[in-house]
C-alpha cells in the first residue's frame, strides 16, 4: 500500500481533489465499505472518478487506474500501481 499521505499530497498538488470514506453500514452487512471520488482541473475534463471496493487497496487501485488511464500527466502513476501489484 502507498504512503496514503504523500499520495494524497502529490494528487493535490496535480489539482485533483481526493475524497475517500469509510462506510460502517456498508462494513457491517459486508458490502463495499471503501468509496474513493475524485474530481477537479487535473482530471483533464474527466468530470470526476469514483470507485467503490471491498478494501482501501483495492478502492485506490481502482480509482489510480482510472485517473491514469484519462487523460492528464499522471505516468507518475505507474510505479505506485506496481507497487501494488498490479502489472502494468
Amino acid at each position: 500500500m502507498p504512503d496514503i499521505e504523500q499520495l494524497m499530497d502529490k494528487l493535490g498538488r496535480a489539482g485533483v481533489t481526493v475524497i475517500l470514506k469509510v462506510d460502517d453500514e456498508r462494513m457491517t452487512e459486508g458490502g463495499k465499505p471503501w468509496t474513493l471520488v475524485m474530481s477537479g482541473p487535473g482530471l483533464g475534463g474527466q468530470g470526476f472518478i469514483r470507485a467503490e471496493a471491498a478494501t482501501l487497496d483495492d478502492c485506490l487501485e481502482q480509482g489510480l487506474k482510472r485517473l491514469r488511464a484519462g487523460s492528464g500527466d499522471f505516468e507518475w502513476l505507474a510505479e505506485i500501481l506496481v507497487g501494488m501489484g498490479q502489472d502494468d
